[in-house]
């Protein structure tokens, strides 16, 4: 689905918001959807739109056993995943409390990224001895695990696949199956204006590293980039939900975000590989981890 689609189906949802929820109020079965406009879609400290805005938006169920699922997409930039303009997420899991402490909660869960019509065998720099496109789709699966109690939480998240793609075949020593995400977060309700701070800090650990040779550039160049895409990445700003009239649901935020090893973030990592170039006919890249202000407007129904 392309970002006017997505938008589009969100204000369709929106309009039908009231029955809907009328009808699953008696049921055990809860269902939730939502949609935001971002200035720049940041997913764990990495520009995934090439710092421009776009539009989101989900549906979750979930069940009063603690079981959840859902569907989320947004906007991404083809520079990054070529041929790709919409990046879908599918998810479920089990949410559930420690009866012996009180507030503490925990979840397990599966993570799906997809991205719809995307490929590394778009990149023309991608080849074989033989000549012929290489590379695969840069759909993700992860497993997670985490632990919250009251405002504060920890997750950690572990591909069961290649890491967007990244394996031999598209220039690095090995899989990337097993790389690691770990996060820290705090939603903290501020005693003024029904104000939340919201807090973040991350880091990834990818299982593998670019061969040492350097990655080919789009025009077949030797790259010269790091070859260690690990990172740290971290948010914060606040959070504040309000009413329009009487439409509820809505909140507005800003954070502020960005993530470290601009080696790599700068570099390979912040390269068009849909071939996108600049005036001077050299390759188009953007620092995708630089640190900047956030903002959202969203609503949940």
């Amino acid at each position: 689905m392309h970002q006017s689609n997505l938008f589009l189906a969100g204000l369709i949802a929106l309009s039908s918001a009231p029955s809907f929820a009328a009808e699953v109020q008696e049921s055990a079965w809860t269902a939730t959807s939502n949609i935001s406009f971002v200035t720049d879609y940041y997913s764990r400290g990495i520009s995934q739109s090439w710092h421009k805005p776009t539009v989101q938006g989900g549906i979750d169920i979930s069940h009063a056993s603690g079981f959840y699922a859902g569907v989320w997409g947004s906007g991404v930039t083809p520079n990054t995943y070529v041929d790709a303009n919409t990046e879908i997420d599918a998810y479920a899991g089990f949410n559930g409390s420690m009866p012996a402490i009180e507030k503490l909660g925990y979840s397990v869960g599966v993570y799906n990224y997809f991205y719809p019509g995307g490929s590394w065998r778009k990149y023309k720099a991608l080849t074989t001895d033989q000549g012929k496109p290489s590379g695969d789709r840069f759909t993700t699966s992860e497993i997670n695990f985490g632990l919250s109690y009251d405002w504060i939480s920890t997750k950690a998240s572990y591909t069961l696949t290649n890491w967007f793609g990244a394996e031999k075949a598209t220039g690095w020593d090995s899989s990337t199956k097993g790389s690691v995400y770990l996060e820290l977060n705090a939603a903290y309700p501020l005693p003024w204006w029904d104000l939340t701070l919201i807090a973040h800090l991350g880091h990834m650990n990818v299982s593998a590293k670019l061969e040492p040779d350097g990655f080919p550039n789009a025009n077949g160049t030797p790259g010269t980039y790091k070859r260690n895409p690990d990172y740290t990445d971290w948010k914060v700003g606040v959070s504040k939900a309000f009413k329009i009239g009487t439409s509820e649901g809505w909140s507005a935020s800003a954070y502020w975000v960005g993530a470290s090893n601009n080696g790599y973030w700068g570099g390979y990592g912040g390269s068009s590989f849909n071939g996108s170039t600049n005036s001077d006919g050299s390759l188009e890249v953007k620092n995708l981890n630089d640190s900047r202000m956030v903002f959202a407007l969203s609503r949940s129904f």
